[in-house]
């Protein structure tokens, strides 16, 4: 799903399982200087404030994702679409192109930065990581991850087991990254993302 031609700005998916610690990896990559676009975030906002992505939604699925305040039913939305390979589909059909054009006018606002990344938990799943020079994924050991989201989200092991069943498993994302971040709780992630950054910024004028 190639939404757009790259420019010369440098554009790297970045991704990870649900627990996985994106968020924590990402404000690591802010402190050094990198802007991180955050598209779930983005995704969220959608839902709640552009009235075209509204009604498509409703006039997909009806009124049950939305609260009489007019505000998105996170956890409804996740206990449907997570469990329905083709609402799942349908939501991201709505979703997927109006986050990818906010993200190209994001971008003109950094085009002076190091490189861009840009943060989803279904990078490969969506077909967005075609759109970027390079890609990384962040792993971390199911138990870790489900400890992590429950104590989180104070949500059960099932239901976190049954969003993870609906991504990609790890080992196939495996070989559709370039880089890999190892975030488990005996990796210390601060000397690992200040050397990947190093990289990245010395390779990044060959790309």
């Amino acid at each position: 799903m190639l939404l757009s031609e790259k420019s010369k700005m440098k554009k790297i998916g970045i991704t990870g399982g649900i627990g996985s610690g994106k968020s924590t990896v990402c404000e690591i990559f802010k402190l050094l200087g990198v802007p991180v676009f955050h598209a779930d975030l983005e995704a969220k906002n959608l839902q709640d404030n552009d009235i075209q992505i509204k009604n498509a939604i409703i006039e997909r699925f009806g009124t049950q994702f939305y609260t009489q305040e007019g505000v998105s039913d996170r956890k409804r939305i996740a206990a449907i679409i997570f469990n329905d390979q083709e609402a799942l589909t349908a939501m991201n059909e709505i979703i997927h192109p109006a986050v990818w054009q906010r993200f190209l006018r994001w971008s003109e606002d950094y085009r002076y930065a190091p490189y861009l990344l840009f943060e989803a938990a279904i990078l490969f799943e969506s077909g967005f990581a075609s759109n970027f020079e390079r890609n990384i994924l962040i792993l971390a050991d199911e138990k870790v991850r489900i400890e992590r989201v429950i104590k989180r989200d104070c949500t059960t092991e099932a239901a976190i087991k049954q969003r993870i069943a609906n991504q990609l498993s790890d080992n196939e994302k495996i070989h559709m990254a370039d880089y890999i971040i190892e975030n488990n709780q005996e990796n210390l992630l601060l000397p690992l993302i200040v050397q990947l950054d190093k990289l990245i910024r010395e390779n990044g004028k060959n790309w």
